[in-house]
């Protein structure tokens, strides 16, 4: 099945501790402006660049992601990394989605200052040659789009276009890089976990089930705090 017939599949890593609205708002965005016919959300085990100390179960973010994407029938869950365990690498779940999804045309979407970092990825040479890459940028970035690829791959890309304010460059190889400005919600999991550990409301922040979800299992509490209750 050649590229321009196959379905094209989102796919959207992150620890989600916790999933809220920007993380939403973002998918829906990016799968509207690439005509994307799925997303799949792929919460991380451990993820290799972040701290873990402070990443509540599994169990927990899985359980959320569920109740925030209820309803969309164009967004999915993966827990492929939360089965595989240990360390999260891309490398390993664009394999696995490479092979499993054979009819579909894969869409790794990062933000722009991860994929900066793409030098320390595992394999990341390899990654190009199993999936395109989706470059999140915010309203206000106002540089040559291109500064945004790192010198450890920019050398790989030939040529590139744009087309309705979307601009893709092209791989060496068959696959594509594009940067996608979104409008987004700003908020971020940090500022919510702060929030919840000084007891300050996260409503409109987060969906009112992962509101009602958190609140409800006293998630994201010192434990000096919970000792109190």
């Amino acid at each position: 099945m050649d590229k321009i017939n196959r379905k094209k599949l989102g796919l959207l890593g992150g620890t989600f501790n916790p999933v809220h609205l920007g993380h939403l708002r973002a998918a829906e965005e990016i799968r509207e402006i690439l005509e994307l016919d799925k997303i799949h959300f792929i919460p991380a085990s451990i993820p290799p660049h972040k701290d873990s100390e402070d990443i509540i179960t599994t169990e927990d973010r899985l359980k959320m992601l569920e109740l925030a994407t209820y309803g969309n029938p164009f967004f999915e869950i993966s827990d492929i990394e939360l089965k595989r365990g240990g360390a999260s690498y891309t490398i390993d779940t664009l394999r696995h989605f490479s092979y499993s999804y054979p009819e579909y045309e894969l869409y790794f979407i990062v933000g722009n200052e991860l994929f900066a970092e793409i030098n320390t990825w595992k394999d990341f040479k390899q990654l190009f040659a199993l999936s395109n890459f989706v470059v999140i940028t915010r309203p206000g970035f106002s540089g040559d789009y291109s500064s945004l690829i790192p010198l450890a791959v920019k050398e790989d890309f030939r040529y590139h276009k744009t087309e309705n304010e979307v601009t893709t460059y092209f791989h060496r190889g068959s696959k594509t890089l594009t940067i996608v400005q979104i409008e987004g919600i700003q908020v971020s999991s940090t500022q919510i976990r702060n929030l919840l550990e000084k007891d300050k409301s996260v409503k409109y922040l987060v969906p009112a089930t992962i509101e009602s979800y958190i609140l409800s299992k006293k998630l994201y509490k010192k434990e000096a705090d919970l000792n109190r209750v």
